[in-house]
């Protein structure tokens, strides 16, 4: 190996203001112990809840420095002892809270998934992926026939959402903020594109649907939540993914009635979903969305716009945040 140390991002404060968290650290490159892996981080996934890692709101009394990032594609570079099923020079990708912003890792190597090719579309489906799949299925119980409503779609995780409703042969409709966006979630195959900035989602699903929404894959919070509470139909299922529009500024306060007037006589329900409480269904999800991706039924959308080092990491985060995106953000290395 040509270099003795690498860089990674930790978190010396908690805040949600990313930047005002992050610093480059350098440190030697590691050696990997028995059962273990040294991956060279190709790239890294940005994600919404970056900004949450940063804030401490992940442990109940988080310790300063914390490593950042998580789902990382790269190359298998050295081997630790008793490791069987990988070998130098092997592709894999990775998805562990602080193993992704950094230009190396050390992983245990069951947490290290073989792919063909360590590229920014196989590195997706290890968070954003497997969110919507495990969401959809198993959480939100989804069905056929139905009317699925995916906020955020054109996101790194709304895009799968979109898609896996789609192949399970139900009606979609997706927010999204840009005409450039429409056009994307129209390319993934979803019915009804929403432009926020241009329509009103609430008087759209009011007057397009007025049999309610049977399941809506919900990432936003604030008053599109409230909207989608709205608008479910009786038996409808509200999937809660996240909160984005309220991760930087804090929760905001509200005065409403109790959400079960709103929830009772539709014998409707909210749902929250956390990825890391669903590990048993990792494998089979995994599996299945590279499947679906090797069959071209399942398309990743990658957003063009380039950012690469370690130092490049807080501009991404903020790229995400700005509702400018089109796909999963990548940081290369």
């Amino acid at each position: 190996m040509s270099t003795t140390t690498y860089r990674k991002l930790i978190a010396t404060t908690l805040t949600p203001h990313f930047r005002e968290a992050a610093e480059i650290v350098e440190e030697p490159i590691p050696e990997p112990g028995r059962g273990e892996v040294l991956v060279r981080n190709l790239y890294a996934g940005v994600n919404a809840t970056d900004v949450n890692i940063t804030a401490g709101r992940y442990s109940a009394d988080p310790e300063l420095p914390l490593d950042l990032g998580a789902e990382a594609a790269g190359e298998v570079v050295a081997v630790g002892e008793a490791v069987k099923n990988l070998e130098e020079g092997d592709a894999v990708v990775t998805g562990l809270l602080g193993g992704g912003y950094r230009e190396y890792q050390i992983v245990s190597a069951r947490h290290a998934i073989p792919v063909p090719e360590a590229t920014p579309e196989a590195l997706s489906v290890v968070v954003s992926g497997l969110t919507a799949s495990i969401a959809l299925g198993v959480t939100g119980d989804m069905g056929t026939d139905e009317t699925v409503m995916v906020t955020a779609a054109a996101g790194g995780t709304g895009q799968y959402a979109v898609q896996l409703a789609k192949l399970a042969g139900n009606h979609v409709v997706g927010t999204c903020g840009t005409d450039a966006k429409v056009e994307l979630l129209r390319d993934l195959g979803c019915d009804r594109p929403i432009n926020y900035r241009t329509e009103n989602v609430r008087k759209v699903l009011r007057e397009e649907y007025p049999d309610g929404l049977n399941l809506v894959y919900e990432g936003v919070g604030s008053s599109l939540f409230d909207t989608c509470v709205d608008n479910l139909a009786v038996h409808g299922r509200l999937l809660s993914i996240g909160y984005v529009g309220e991760y930087v500024e804090g929760l905001e306060r509200v005065e409403q009635p109790r959400i079960y007037a709103k929830l009772l006589g539709k014998s409707a329900s909210v749902r929250g979903f956390f990825l890391p409480h669903f590990r048993r269904y990792f494998e089979e999800h995994t599996q299945r969305l590279f499947w679906l991706i090797g069959q071209d039924r399942l398309h990743v959308a990658i957003d063009p716009k380039e950012f690469i080092g370690v130092e490049s990491i807080p501009d991404a985060v903020e790229y995400l945040h700005s509702g400018e995106s089109r796909g999963k953000v990548v940081v290369q290395f």
